[in-house]
């Protein structure tokens, strides 16, 4: 089984943090990088292949990731020398892949079990199987509802729940065919353009633990929860 983990982003939201490293070597606790506790979890959870696609500060990743050897794993690289989106470089890489793979942010915190997850799609007829996680979102006013100049309706401070992406998909390869090398290619347009063509995406829903560390808040609250969260994150360590 392999994986591809998306490590070439600007981490643009995370400034000034990201101004001398890239997110996915943004420090964890006292001794990991955001990276390395990814790459230990896909190593316990039985994968021996992983793709790193790299672009912003990419020779640091490098540096510090090697060839994979400390984890088990064997490391190979795709550069991105223009932006492409999130998928533009797993189309690059394409015909190096298998039927079946695991395609993830690397900066995203979660116990989730990325083999079982790949096993699941691969058990499926989906093109794409997107991890999902629950979201309540809480309007801090009162909402209102109106009609033809009048409120018909008044909610004060409602919450909404929500499914969301948690960064984390299971692809098959033949989805991709249709896309070009060296095209820009976002996830977002990837999901709409299979929902257009009747191939509706897949979605697994993951109760536990999970963290986009996206924001400096998120950097923030993910450095206080690693100490209780430690054993689910690093099994094995």
């Amino acid at each position: 089984m392999e994986a591809v983990i998306l490590a070439g982003g600007q981490g643009v939201r995370l400034r000034p943090y990201t101004t001398r490293l890239p997110k996915p070597l943004m420090p964890i606790g006292a001794d990991h990088a955001i990276l390395e506790i990814v790459l230990h979890q896909l190593a316990q959870q039985g994968f021996r292949k992983v793709t790193l696609a790299i672009g912003h500060f990419g020779h640091l990743i490098r540096s510090f990731v090697g060839d994979g050897q400390r984890w088990g794993l064997d490391i190979a690289y795709v550069n991105e020398f223009q932006p492409l989106g999130t998928l533009g470089p797993v189309v690059g890489a394409r015909d190096a892949l298998p039927e079946h793979f695991l395609v993830m942010n690397g900066d995203v915190l979660t116990d989730i079990d990325t083999m079982q997850l790949l096993r699941t799609h691969a058990a499926t007829d989906a093109p794409l199987t997107v991890a999902t996680h629950r979201r309540q979102v809480t309007i801090d006013l009162g909402v209102i509802e109106a009609r033809d100049g009048r409120i018909v309706g008044f909610v004060e401070k409602p919450a909404y729940d929500y499914r969301v992406s948690m960064g984390v998909y299971a692809v098959s390869r033949e989805a991709l065919a249709t896309y070009g090398v060296g095209e820009a290619l976002g996830f977002d347009r990837f999901i709409l353009d299979l929902i257009r063509a009747g191939r509706n995406p897949a979605e697994y829903l993951h109760e536990g633990y999970w963290l986009d560390i996206g924001r400096p808040d998120d950097y923030d609250r993910a450095n206080e929860e690693f100490g209780r969260m430690r054993g689910a994150l690093l099994r094995g360590a």
